[in-house]
Protein backbone atom coordinates (compact mmCIF):
# COMPACT_ATOMS: atom_id res chain seq x y z
CA UNK A 1 0.00 0.00 0.00
CA UNK A 2 1.24 3.51 -0.89
CA UNK A 3 1.39 6.14 1.71
CA UNK A 4 1.89 9.74 0.84
CA UNK A 5 4.62 11.52 2.13
CA UNK A 6 5.13 15.30 0.72
CA UNK A 7 4.46 17.42 -1.99
CA UNK A 8 7.23 19.22 -4.16
CA UNK A 9 7.26 23.09 -4.83
CA UNK A 10 9.75 24.83 -6.79
CA UNK A 11 10.45 28.17 -3.94
CA UNK A 12 12.45 31.47 -5.28
CA UNK A 13 13.19 32.71 -1.90
CA UNK A 14 14.07 30.21 0.94
CA UNK A 15 13.93 31.86 3.72
CA UNK A 16 11.02 34.15 2.56
CA UNK A 17 8.54 31.02 2.87
CA UNK A 18 10.23 28.64 5.24
CA UNK A 19 9.13 32.12 7.22
CA UNK A 20 5.71 31.71 5.38
CA UNK A 21 4.90 28.26 5.96
CA UNK A 22 5.94 28.96 9.76
CA UNK A 23 3.79 31.97 10.47
CA UNK A 24 0.92 30.73 8.74
CA UNK A 25 0.68 27.18 9.26
CA UNK A 26 3.38 26.12 12.10
CA UNK A 27 5.39 24.26 9.21
CA UNK A 28 8.76 23.28 10.96
CA UNK A 29 12.14 22.20 9.39
CA UNK A 30 12.41 18.90 9.75
CA UNK A 31 15.50 18.47 7.17
CA UNK A 32 17.71 20.94 4.43
CA UNK A 33 19.72 18.64 2.54
CA UNK A 34 22.03 21.12 -0.07
CA UNK A 35 23.67 19.99 -3.09
CA UNK A 36 25.44 22.27 -5.49
CA UNK A 37 23.41 24.44 -7.52
CA UNK A 38 19.81 23.50 -5.51
CA UNK A 39 18.77 22.47 -1.58
CA UNK A 40 15.90 20.44 -0.59
CA UNK A 41 14.22 21.63 2.08
CA UNK A 42 11.02 19.33 3.83
CA UNK A 43 9.18 21.28 6.09
CA UNK A 44 6.53 19.46 8.15
CA UNK A 45 4.02 20.02 11.32
CA UNK A 46 4.63 18.42 14.73
CA UNK A 47 1.07 16.92 14.68
CA UNK A 48 1.51 14.89 11.33
CA UNK A 49 4.30 13.10 9.15
CA UNK A 50 3.81 14.43 5.74
CA UNK A 51 5.87 17.35 4.65
CA UNK A 52 6.19 19.81 2.11
CA UNK A 53 9.17 19.56 -0.15
CA UNK A 54 10.66 23.20 -1.12
CA UNK A 55 13.06 22.84 -4.05
CA UNK A 56 15.30 26.19 -4.26
CA UNK A 57 17.60 26.62 -7.58
CA UNK A 58 20.36 28.77 -5.98
CA UNK A 59 20.50 30.19 -10.07
CA UNK A 60 17.18 31.07 -10.22
CA UNK A 61 16.44 34.70 -9.83
CA UNK A 62 13.08 35.39 -11.77
CA UNK A 63 9.96 33.77 -10.21
CA UNK A 64 8.43 30.75 -11.14
CA UNK A 65 5.54 30.59 -13.76
CA UNK A 66 3.22 28.28 -12.15
CA UNK A 67 1.09 27.70 -15.51
CA UNK A 68 -2.40 26.09 -15.04
CA UNK A 69 -2.05 22.66 -14.05
CA UNK A 70 -0.93 23.51 -10.59
CA UNK A 71 -4.21 22.93 -8.22
CA UNK A 72 -3.35 23.24 -4.52
CA UNK A 73 -2.37 21.85 -0.82
CA UNK A 74 -4.54 21.38 1.76
CA UNK A 75 -4.44 22.07 5.82
CA UNK A 76 -7.64 21.11 8.19
CA UNK A 77 -7.87 23.48 11.15
CA UNK A 78 -10.38 23.42 14.18
CA UNK A 79 -11.81 26.73 13.46
CA UNK A 80 -12.00 28.23 9.79
CA UNK A 81 -13.07 31.61 10.93
CA UNK A 82 -10.64 32.36 14.15
CA UNK A 83 -7.76 31.21 11.46
CA UNK A 84 -9.33 33.41 8.53
CA UNK A 85 -8.98 35.84 11.16
CA UNK A 86 -5.83 35.43 12.29
CA UNK A 87 -4.38 35.65 8.19
CA UNK A 88 -6.22 38.73 8.20
CA UNK A 89 -4.53 40.76 11.44
CA UNK A 90 -0.73 39.31 10.30
CA UNK A 91 -1.51 40.79 6.34
CA UNK A 92 -1.34 37.08 5.15
CA UNK A 93 -3.19 37.04 1.79
CA UNK A 94 -6.28 35.10 2.01
CA UNK A 95 -9.80 34.95 -0.27
CA UNK A 96 -12.92 35.46 2.16
CA UNK A 97 -14.00 32.25 3.76
CA UNK A 98 -16.46 30.25 1.34
CA UNK A 99 -19.30 27.80 2.74
CA UNK A 100 -19.52 25.14 0.26
CA UNK A 101 -22.80 23.83 -0.11
CA UNK A 102 -23.96 20.95 -2.36
CA UNK A 103 -28.08 20.36 -2.18
CA UNK A 104 -28.16 22.91 0.55
CA UNK A 105 -26.25 20.95 2.47
CA UNK A 106 -22.35 22.20 3.91
CA UNK A 107 -19.34 20.10 2.44
CA UNK A 108 -17.27 22.23 3.69
CA UNK A 109 -16.27 25.70 5.08
CA UNK A 110 -12.57 27.03 3.48
CA UNK A 111 -10.49 29.46 2.51
CA UNK A 112 -7.45 29.53 0.30
CA UNK A 113 -3.95 31.28 1.20
CA UNK A 114 -1.36 32.43 -1.41
CA UNK A 115 2.22 31.92 -0.51
CA UNK A 116 4.67 34.06 -1.66
CA UNK A 117 5.80 32.55 -4.89
CA UNK A 118 1.52 32.15 -5.71
CA UNK A 119 0.96 28.49 -4.69
CA UNK A 120 -2.96 28.11 -3.33
CA UNK A 121 -2.89 26.52 0.38
CA UNK A 122 -7.06 25.53 0.92
CA UNK A 123 -7.77 26.16 4.45
CA UNK A 124 -10.39 23.91 5.36
CA UNK A 125 -12.88 23.46 9.25
CA UNK A 126 -12.05 20.24 10.65
CA UNK A 127 -14.90 18.17 10.66
CA UNK A 128 -17.09 16.25 7.70
CA UNK A 129 -14.93 14.35 5.75
CA UNK A 130 -11.50 16.12 7.21
CA UNK A 131 -12.62 14.82 10.35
Amino acid sequence: MAKPVHSMIRVLDEERSRAYYARAFGLELAERVGFDGFALVYLRHPASPFELELTVNFDRTEPYDLGNGYGHLAVVVDDVDAEHARFTQEGLPATPVKDFQHQGKTLARFFFATDPDGYKIEVIQKGGRFG
